[in-house]
């Protein structure tokens, strides 16, 4: 979980405090790399990830999001409905967040 808040905060400049957890995922969710991409994403070291998700309520304001970070991983962001989000992703990240939707569908507006 801590990795979750260190992430959090690198990745979109948001404070813990501007967040409440709501839910974690209950298994680990795995997407591989295209292989055109391998060689140009983490030096070539890794075809993919394993990751742990966390759904959490934004509480803080617009202007608490900075991803303008020491490492850029985002060249823009936008709040939209969860049904919008697969659509807006890269095709090999789909399924997992089709899968994590899923999982937290109670918990989400529709």
């Amino acid at each position: 979980e801590a990795a979750a808040w260190r992430e959090l905060e690198e990745e979109t400049g948001v404070a813990p405090a501007c967040v409440t957890l709501i839910a974690v995922s209950k298994d680990w969710v795995t997407y591989d790399l295209p292989t055109d991409l391998v060689p140009n994403l983490w030096q070539g070291k890794y075809r993919g990830q394993e990751q742990k998700w966390y759904l959490m309520r934004f509480e803080g304001a617009d202007q608490d999001v900075n991803i303008q970070t020491e490492h850029p991983e985002f060249s823009a962001w936008a709040w939209m409905r969860p049904a919008d989000l697969i659509e807006n992703i890269v095709p090999f990240k789909r399924s997992v967040y089709d899968a994590v939707l899923n999982e937290f569908a109670n918990y989400l507006p529709e």
